[in-house]
């Protein structure tokens, strides 16, 4: 197991899915390394599910980190293809956080579930003495509708092409940008720029459009190991081989730059609000039409076919074992305020 992030394929196997609960009938998608959220029947009707941590980044301002926070949340639950309809969110504050600092990041968070018709229905918030930002909860999302419009996390069918919006590693540097421009010896207007690029991420929106637009037969967030990962994990999960062209994944110049001054392999770094599709080529032109319409960046990266893993320019890849951002946050957070 890592000693920070996700847990591995490998811990997964051993120690969570031989321990879960009761075996119901009524579990249609159960957990699975790397797949975004579960789905329960209830009378025929599709409740998709997916739980995730909640962070207060206080250095993004907590308005930012309010509605950055709740998309991460949302997005695990949009994937389905369905919209998000209600949360349930639980908050264990540091006690330095102030009842205006939390008001603040609240109304954020209720501003964004307004807009997308989300009902907040129960949680539980308390200040509690060793917690510490950012992790400061947990929150579950729920979507309801029918289940052939649920577009399952292990779709992917060989023939698909295979789309990526926003591209690798954006989520992670313009986080770091943004909480650490003090210490990044890196050009000040670079730094700017990347740091913008949060306020861009919007996998929610991006991935309900893509659903509408039909064609889609998977969809992934990328989150933690980043495109490599969640390559892996689509492949691994639908039990096909994805075969991918670097040249064709849509990259950010100022992003690569950021990585290589932080040393960082911008393919497994965390890129949350990126979106891993895979959908029918006749459909493909569309979901990229509709992608563009909205201003989100997006190509086709490779293909699905038959077989299992992951090839990139025509060589064999193996899952990375972990998130090559979490070491470069954390150095950055030891070394502290920059003397500069």
């Amino acid at each position: 197991m890592p000693s920070t992030g996700k847990i591995s394929r490998e811990f997964f196997r051993s120690q969570i899915a031989p321990r879960l609960g009761a075996n119901r009938s009524d579990v249609s998608v159960g957990p699975k390394h790397g797949v975004d959220f579960g789905v329960i029947d209830i009378d025929g009707t599709a409740l998709a599910i997916a739980t995730d941590p909640v962070s207060i980044l206080p250095e993004l301002g907590f308005e930012r980190a309010g509605r950055f926070a709740i998309r991460i949340i949302l997005a695990d639950v949009a994937v389905s293809g369905l919209s998000p309809s209600h949360l349930a969110i639980g908050f264990t504050l540091p006690p330095e956080l102030s009842d205006e600092e939390f008001a603040i990041f609240w109304g954020a968070i209720h501003d964004e579930c307004a807009d997308l018709g989300v009902d907040i229905v129960t949680g539980h918030t308390a200040r509690y003495a060793g917690c510490s930002f950012p992790w400061v909860g947990a929150a579950t999302a729920l979507a309801v509708g029918d289940h052939d419009d649920i577009i399952r996390p292990d779709g992917a069918t060989p023939g698909d092409d295979l789309i990526l919006t926003t591209g690798p590693a954006v989520e992670s540097t313009a986080l770091l940008a943004s909480l650490f421009p003090d210490q990044i010896d890196c050009d000040d207007a670079l730094l700017a720029r990347v740091a913008s690029r949060l306020d861009d991420l919007d996998g929610v929106r991006d991935a309900l459009a893509v659903a509408d637009a039909g064609g889609v037969t998977a969809m992934h967030d990328v989150t933690e190991g980043g495109l490599l990962g969640a390559l892996h994990e689509v492949a691994s999960g639908a039990g096909v081989e994805l075969r991918v062209d670097s040249d064709r994944v849509p990259t950010d110049p100022d992003v690569l730059a950021l990585c290589e001054t932080l040393g960082m392999d911008p393919w497994i770094a965390t890129s949350s609000g990126s979106l891993l599709i895979a959908v029918d080529p006749d459909s493909s032109a569309e979901v990229l039409r509709t992608l563009r319409d909205r201003g989100t960046t997006a190509a086709v990266i490779g293909q699905v076919e038959a077989g299992s893993g992951v090839v990139r320019d025509g060589e064999s890849t193996q899952p990375p074992d972990g998130d090559s951002s979490w070491p470069v946050y954390e150095a950055l957070l030891e070394a502290g305020p920059s003397d500069q």
